[in-house]
């Protein structure tokens, strides 16, 4: 059966269908030819029930928030804010291009969305300051990858919503690993530029640098909505979404006043397209992945790997390789979708904790989505900045080496992502 699902899924992929026709037609030719003896409606009420958790409201709340501020001011100024700081030493530009697409994940959680917000104002500023563009795209990219670990991060509320895991401590338990991205990123930045002799610029005064802080006071509510509301108790997830979207409006429609509220109608109406074709393959997904469980293909593949006697690091290494090979190739929600019910059971067996899990399983997603050869991230690069997809994808290596580097950290000090999890709970 598993074999009839993956050469139905490989041949409409090939022809050139969007990923959820696959998932459905898989999942109902498998119902049909191996389940014949269920009733049909089984299938559409496990699609239904996919969509039903209401933790998932959030997805179209931190979608739209994040559309809203993508068309404002907010990543300009959180991007002078950074430049007026450390645009004067060597690599300056690089480095703030990296803390940007930090910090403006603290706001959107969205990759995509970050690379559009900061590569599209900050390439051409790289490019005249004699930065490599393949370098500076590679950067871009990656660095975008922060955002889906920074809270609040879409593929943080998917794993949370299959898991059964908390959303909060997920938010929290990605901050750690994201800062540790950005040293990194930052220290090859640096390196970088002085191997290449790139120029600095000049240094800002305190006095720029304090307008700078009074004009990002205003985009740098966003994480503390997030996550001071959340842990302090205020609201949960789904609803510090809600705020999130509100808080949207009134920056970028009432203080600033780069959106006119006639386009607010605009906006909403991408959000609705860009949920509904989430939604679709977590239906789908949700479809697919119940069919795998009821020919117990999960147990088989757990057999098959050995896993089920495994210690937990092999385990959790496992998880890892699995999910980063296959948002190489396929949407990272798809990924999520079909291998989480699949490894559930050994990470509940083996005692992983499932917040260290779900953070391995989001950073796997990230580099996954920036990895070639058809990373998510990388094609919506190819879009924005109108360049040929090898030229793309030319300076990623070194970056992917670092993402692995911290994932290989991550499994040998779990603490890098636990710390403040356990600091929030007790």
């Amino acid at each position: 059966m598993t074999a009839v699902m993956l050469s139905i899924m490989l041949v409409l992929l090939l022809l050139g269908f969007p990923m959820m026709m696959p998932l459905i037609i898989a999942t109902l030719a498998a119902f049909f030819l191996f389940f014949d003896m269920l009733n049909p409606t089984i299938i559409v009420q496990q699609m239904v029930s996919g969509v039903k958790p209401t933790a998932l409201i959030a997805i179209p709340m931190f979608i739209f928030a994040a559309d809203i501020i993508t068309r404002g001011h907010s990543a300009d100024r959180l991007i002078d804010l950074v430049m007026r700081f450390v645009g004067h030493i060597r690599g300056g530009l690089a480095v703030t291009v990296a803390a940007t697409c930090t910090l403006f994940g603290a706001v959107s959680g969205s990759t995509q969305a970050t690379v559009v917000a900061v590569g599209g104002p900050m390439r051409p500023r790289m490019l005249k300051a004699g930065y490599d563009d393949a370098f500076t795209m590679a950067l871009t990219i990656n660095a975008s990858d922060i955002a889906f670990l920074i809270p609040p991060s879409i593929g943080m509320i998917v794993y949370g919503v299959l898991s059964g895991t908390s959303i909060s401590e997920l938010f929290i338990a990605g901050i750690g690993p994201g800062l540790l991205i950005l040293a990194m990123f930052s220290l090859y930045a640096v390196i970088y530029a002085r191997i290449k002799q790139i120029p600095t610029e000049p240094k800002a005064e305190w006095a720029s640098r304090i307008l700078a802080m009074k004009r990002a006071i205003w985009p740098a509510g966003f994480p503390l909505i997030v996550v001071g509301g959340i842990y302090g108790g205020v609201f949960s997830p789904s609803e510090a979404a809600s705020i999130c979207v509100l808080y949207a409006i009134i920056l970028e429609v009432c203080i600033f006043r780069s959106v006119k509220m006639r386009e607010l109608a605009d906006i909403a109406l991408s959000t609705g397209l860009v949920t509904a074709v989430v939604f679709i393959l977590i239906g789908a997904g949700a479809g697919f992945s119940w069919a795998l469980s009821y020919a117990e293909v999960p147990q088989t593949i757990i057999a098959g790997l050995n896993l089920a006697e495994a210690n937990s690091t092999t385990v959790l290494i496992t998880i890892a390789i699995a999910f980063f090979v296959g948002c190489m190739f396929v949407d990272p929600i798809v990924v999520m979708l079909i291998l989480i019910p699949i490894f559930l059971p050994v990470i509940r067996s083996s005692g992983l904790d499932p917040v260290l899990v779900g953070i391995m399983i989001t950073l796997q997603v990230a580099i996954g989505s920036a990895t070639p050869p058809f990373g998510c991230d990388i094609f919506t690069a190819i879009a924005i900045f109108r360049r040929p997809y090898m030229e793309v994808i030319r300076g990623t290596p070194p970056f992917i080496l670092m993402l692995l580097i911290s994932s290989v950290l991550l499994v040998l000090f779990p603490q890098i992502a636990l710390f403040l999890r356990d600091l929030s709970i007790q």
